[in-house]
């Protein structure tokens, strides 16, 4: 550490209870099943996990980059909790406040969307009850929202607090779910195989389409 430096750590209530409701709330959206979606699912737990215990915890990322660098690390106390956001450090603009809110606005924005696209995707599958191939509200848009709004989780939190282990855990959790995702695909192709290759054409896996006739009937 440099001198007089501010160590913004060591604070395990916080990494507790962070961990705790991100999971909580994801664990209450997608219910994993068998082995194989528990696996995927212990990816994601990681990824919060290894998040929160460098956000709160230890900084091993930041320790690592400044010990690497020396005198050539972008700020002269990297263990403030501001300067934790690496993206704002490595470009310049680690003091910067318009910077920082920007950064809070943009990455919870996408962490928020999302939990939505979770909620969305998780009550229209239980309002139906598996009794039908559900085709409407959010899954109109996309086919896989649960692991959509999986994906923009972690992304989000990635923009707002990137370190080694996450940034390594990313594809490998993105890769995992698109597995998965391909595997229920043949499943309910398999019970409903006409109407869901007619969906399937038509509607895309994770990033919604916005056509011209969506666009349309948004503005009404």
């Amino acid at each position: 550490m440099h001198g007089d430096n501010i160590y913004a750590y060591g604070m395990w209530p916080v990494v507790l209870f962070n961990t705790l409701l991100i999971l909580g709330f994801a664990l209450s959206f997608v219910r994993p099943k068998g082995k194989t979606e528990w696996r995927r699912m212990g990816l994601f737990m990681a990824f919060v996990v290894a998040l929160f215990t460098e956000m709160y915890g230890v900084p091993l990322t930041i320790y690592f980059l400044s010990q690497w660098l020396g005198n050539a690390y972008p700020v002269l106390d990297p263990f403030s909790h501001a300067h934790g956001h690496l993206w704002l450090v490595w470009l310049g603009l680690a003091d910067s406040a318009w910077a920082m809110t920007l950064l809070h606005i943009v990455s919870n924005g996408i962490v928020i969307l999302g939990f939505v696209l979770l909620y969305k995707g998780w009550t229209a599958i239980h309002e139906s009850a598996g009794k039908r191939l559900v085709t409407d509200g959010i899954y109109a848009h996309v086919r896989h929202p649960q692991y959509s709004g999986l994906f923009l989780i972690t992304l989000g939190l990635l923009i707002q607090w990137p370190t080694f282990i996450t940034l390594l855990l990313w594809p490998f959790l993105t890769f995992a779910y698109y597995r998965l995702a391909k595997k229920e695909e043949r499943e309910v192709a398999s019970e409903f195989p006409g109407d869901y290759a007619l969906y399937r054409a038509r509607v895309p896996a994770f990033i919604p389409k916005i056509t011209p006739k969506q666009r349309k009937n948004s503005e009404l």
